[in-house]
């Protein structure tokens, strides 16, 4: 499993990444912004290839907007680092290999999955 921990190795891994593909597998997740995983989506379909989890650092709650985005906006920052990012699995397609980031928003009694296509061009420099 891949150990992403900063963000050039990120963007090398996006930039294989096919986001105008069609894939009859996983289209229900090709939102741009953060999106809960459909109730439908059978998540075996996803494999685990990578982690921008760092163990080693204390939990953060901290976001990166510095152009005013916010957690939902479709062009919000993808930044190492700064949550949700901080608790990240990098998962891919088993049919199309197209590539997302997935973490689990825990509220009360329920646990959200959630879901966003990893995109090159959103990846924060640092």
């Amino acid at each position: 499993m891949l150990k992403i921990t900063h963000p050039n190795d990120l963007l090398e891994l996006a930039l294989t990444n096919k986001l105008t593909s069609e894939c009859g597998t996983c289209n229900a997740l090709m939102n741009p912004g953060w999106e809960s995983v459909p109730g439908s989506f059978n998540l075996k379909l996803l494999k685990l290839i990578g982690t921008l989890r760092n163990e080693d650092s204390p939990e953060t709650w901290e976001e990166y907007h510095p152009n005013g985005t916010h957690s939902w906006s479709a062009d919000a920052p993808i930044a190492i680092g700064y949550h949700p990012y901080s608790r990240c699995d990098i998962y891919q397609c088993i049919d199309c290999t197209r590539k997302y980031l997935r973490y689990g928003e825990y509220g009360g009694y329920y646990i959200d999955e959630r879901v966003r296509p990893l995109n090159a061009y959103l990846i924060a420099k640092g």
